[in-house]
């Protein structure tokens, strides 16, 4: 905004009455949270302002209030509120809470500062450029299984932005590019789900030991992989916008990589890569690892772009400056939240009343994930994970491993459901409706064959282990 439209649309009188508003607000609040009735009702009193903050979270664009600051708002009373009538076994709480809730954020700014430093020598032109295909049934195909695999290391978010700022360069069409990119959503998402480094759920789970690496990318690649194959099948038997000939345009992109770009991107993938290996070879926690290979790459750009100034935008200091801040601390927010109502309870209460009403653990990863296209996954498996225990459901259980695939994909139902189609909605201006009438049916069907492919593979696997320990006995006898 320049000074002469900041003038023009200056409010005093307006700017005054909402800084009245909002100071009232807090004062009503910070007496309310000291009235009697908060500590003799401490649970109820939680439950209520998480369930406000909530509301602010989902309804954030009505409300003109961003997300992040909600969370941290939300996260600041609950542990206030917690507090309250003993604030030492509190400060004891929320010190446990916050190691655990550090370890994620550490590693989320460590993942981000690497695919900035990528993004900015240009690195991803390596993959985009392979895309030379005009024929728009294997054009959805490759577009799918490319943002598929480059999901897997990268987040979800990141994989979208890139796929989406190829195919403008690439589709001219607008219908047909909206129509990839619909597809590039359905994969981003299928393809974090499988590795424990592709969505910042799965990474949660597998930084808080619900999940391991091998067993994930074992059991869960193969559903992930149908709930996209699944999706594009159906689109290509249907039909597909087709460019029209007179927009066809050679295959070049502006951009140029820059110097030691491919050298930074294989430097970055590898450290990306090297993360589970490092954990499994200290048996540290994983953000050591994410640190360890920042570290290195901001070693090694300080060393390739040395004396040259025009290349200070290369360095990690001016990536630093260009990550998702405010979605770390949203996170942060939402994380120390969910460890208030951990710590007091509310959660375990909660997850007995599903037990008690919804027997089968496969219904309710079914439904977090149902849920996840409307509601951030974040709260979700955050919540989930201070629900359930791991005495009862170990290490790459059915539930853990039910979440990290339904979480993550069931955001595909709705274009509103993830990162993914948010930044895909902005960049090609593609609407709510047009999204579930065109694309949701798919994302669906390829949800439900996922489950269900997880689910018979399971079984399988618990019938072959019964029988090879049968046979055995039944010679025996």
């Amino acid at each position: 905004m320049s000074s002469l439209d900041y003038v023009a649309n200056y409010k005093p009188k307006t700017d005054l009455l909402k800084a009245i508003a909002i100071s009232t607000s807090v004062a009503v609040g910070a007496a309310a949270i000291n009235h009697s009735w908060v500590v003799e009702n401490q649970s109820l009193a939680m439950s209520l302002v998480f369930f406000l903050g909530y509301a602010g979270i989902i309804f954030e664009e009505f409300l003109a209030f961003n997300k992040s600051g909600v969370a941290l708002l939300m996260a600041v009373t609950l542990w206030t509120i917690r507090s309250l009538g003993a604030p030492d076994v509190a400060v004891e709480q929320l010190s446990t809470s916050s190691e655990e809730v550090s370890e994620i954020v550490f590693f989320l700014l460590g993942a981000m500062t690497i695919v900035e430093i990528v993004d900015a020598h240009q690195g991803f032109k390596l993959v985009t450029d392979s895309i030379t295909t005009r024929n728009p049934r294997l054009l959805l195909w490759v577009v799918g299984g490319i943002t598929f695999f480059l999901s897997s290391v990268l987040d979800n978010l990141t994989s979208t932005i890139v796929m989406v700022s190829l195919l403008r360069k690439l589709v001219p069409d607008p219908e047909q590019r909206k129509f990839l990119g619909a597809v590039v959503v359905i994969a981003a998402n299928s393809g974090g789900a499988w590795t424990p480094i592709g969505d910042v759920t799965t990474t949660m789970l597998w930084i808080n030991g619900q999940i391991s690496t091998l067993k994930t990318m074992q059991d869960l690649f193969l559903p992930s992989f149908i709930s996209l194959a699944v999706p594009l099948a159906l689109m290509s038997i249907g039909s597909i916008p087709e460019e029209r000939a007179t927009e066809r345009r050679p295959l070049l992109t502006s951009e140029q990589m820059a110097p030691r770009g491919k050298l930074v991107f294989g430097v970055a993938i590898g450290a990306l890569l090297f993360v589970p290996v490092f954990k499994s070879l200290t048996g540290l926690p994983p953000y050591l690892g994410m640190l360890f290979g920042l570290g290195v790459l901001w070693i090694l750009t300080d060393a390739i772009h040395f004396g040259d100034s025009r290349r200070q935008k290369l360095k990690v200091p001016q990536a630093l400056s260009r990550i998702d801040t405010q979605g770390v601390l949203f996170f942060l927010g939402i994380l120390l939240s969910v460890g208030s109502l951990q710590s007091a309870g509310i959660l375990q209460e909660l997850a007995a009343y599903l037990d008690a009403h919804i027997p089968s653990i496969e219904l309710i990863a079914t439904a977090i994930g149902l849920a996840s296209a409307v509601i951030d996954n974040v709260p979700l498996v955050a919540a989930t994970m201070g629900m359930y225990s791991m005495s009862t459901f170990p290490t790459d259980s059915e539930l853990w491993q039910l979440i990290a695939y339904c979480a993550g994909t069931g955001g595909s139902l709705l274009i509103i459901g993830s990162a993914a189609g948010v930044a895909f909605m902005g960049m090609e201006k593609a609407n709510f409706f047009w999204y579930f009438k065109k694309v949701s049916a798919f994302a669906l069907a390829g949800y439900a064959a996922g489950v269900i492919t997880y689910l018979a593979a399971n079984r399988a696997q618990d019938f072959l282990l019964h029988s090879s320990l049968e046979i055995p006995s039944l010679g025996g006898s």
